[in-house]
């Protein structure tokens, strides 16, 4: 269009930022960006939108904020547009600051905007303030029963605080009701088997699921890794198997990586570390690369448990051949040297870091606390 001068409008703009995040083409999204201040399309809350879309997707946060602060008009979209680049790149403080902002800049919320508060609630644990966004809920969506992803954000959120209760509670009465019986989709059963396995309930999230297989509700591949790994944490070997074997058999389900690493996770607690070695071997020679480090790791885990200390290594070395820098790796294995006594190996180990020059990252954490 722009070789054969044909005009180039806010829709072909929109279009195109809007591929651009698809495909998360960043270098042709900015030259677009080029052409929208070149031709006065700034103003357009449309352009802003799909420009702080673009930037937000491809976790370019301050450009995504730039663009917003810039706009002379804007609407709820495209806060809520930034919202969710905040999210992504787990900026909660940021996106909760934003948020308090909208009032002023004469913004309403609407159930994205909602949704968006409480997955920042859930990640600084600020319980009050996630609870304050429950009751802003009640009063202003109307039809709460017919958006589940905002029922279901609002039990991750009490999750997320530990609340398991209020999280009951809430999908208690999500849903909708079809001639008087209430009708829970996937999404909303997920979410509560995650709050459950999230916080340690692991004979809650078997219960939770064979009443969900009752309901008709058909799982899908996230309910099948909170399962499998509550079968992991149960001692429950052959029923997680079980879970397995009948995610591809009974529903055609295609396992991922996460769900083998939750058998392997499986095994390894049941102290069959020969079984996990031999599947996580298997499964490194296939050709779509479905092994991960996350495998490896667990098995490094169980062997440190069970005092393996040539299958960990063993374990180590194919875990560092996929990732050298993996820190974690290393530090699991100087765990387990430690713990042994194998001094030498850990002089060796920290002089490998030193030339690769990996450090241990310094962890934190914070909760809230009522006054």
């Amino acid at each position: 269009m722009h070789i054969n001068v044909v005009p180039i409008d806010t829709y072909t703009l929109c279009s195109s930022l809007t591929a651009c995040s698809d495909i998360k083409t960043v270098e042709f999204g900015k030259q677009l960006h080029t052409h929208v201040i070149k031709l006065g399309w700034s103003s357009s809350v449309f352009v802003g939108s799909a420009l702080i879309d673009l930037y937000a997707k491809v976790l370019l946060i301050d450009d995504a904020a730039a663009v917003f602060d810039e706009m002379p008009m804007r609407n709820t979209v495209c806060a809520n547009a930034l919202l969710s680049g905040y999210a992504e790149a787990k900026l909660w403080a940021e996106g909760l600051e934003l948020v308090r902002n909208m009032p002023m800049l004469k913004l309403n919320y609407d159930s994205f905007t909602l949704s968006a508060i409480l997955l920042a609630c859930g990640g600084l644990s600020a319980i009050e303030l996630g609870g304050q966004a429950h009751a802003k809920m009640i009063r202003i969506v109307h039809n709460v029963v017919g958006d589940v992803f905002l029922q279901s954000s609002l039990i991750e959120m009490y999750g997320k605080c530990g609340l398991v209760q209020k999280a009951r509670r809430v999908f208690s009465m999500a849903g909708f009701r079809i001639e008087g019986a209430r009708k829970r989709d996937v999404v909303l059963w997920t979410s509560m088997l995650g709050v459950y396995g999230k916080n340690g309930h692991f004979k809650e999230v078997i219960g939770l699921y064979n009443e969900m297989l009752m309901e008709g509700v058909k799982p899908d591949g996230v309910a099948f890794v909170t399962v499998i790994s509550a079968c992991g944490h149960t001692g429950q070997v052959n029923l997680g198997i079980e879970y397995f074997e009948s995610m591809v058999g009974d529903f055609g389900l295609d396992p991922k990586p996460e769900h083998y690493s939750c058998l392997i996770d499986l095994l390894c607690r049941a102290g069959e570390l020969e079984k996990a070695w031999k599947l996580v071997n298997e499964m490194s020679y296939k050709a779509n690369g479905s092994c991960t480090v996350s495998m490896w790791g667990a098995l490094l885990s169980a062997c440190n448990e069970c005092g393996n200390v040539d299958l960990a290594k063993l374990a180590a070395q194919r875990a560092l051949e996929l990732d050298p820098q993996n820190v974690g790796i290393y530090v699991l294995l100087s765990n387990m040297y430690a713990r042994y006594g194998m001094w030498n190996e850990i002089s060796q180990l920290r002089e490998v870091m030193m030339e690769r020059l990996l450090d241990k990252d310094v962890g934190c954490s914070w909760i809230a606390v009522r006054s």
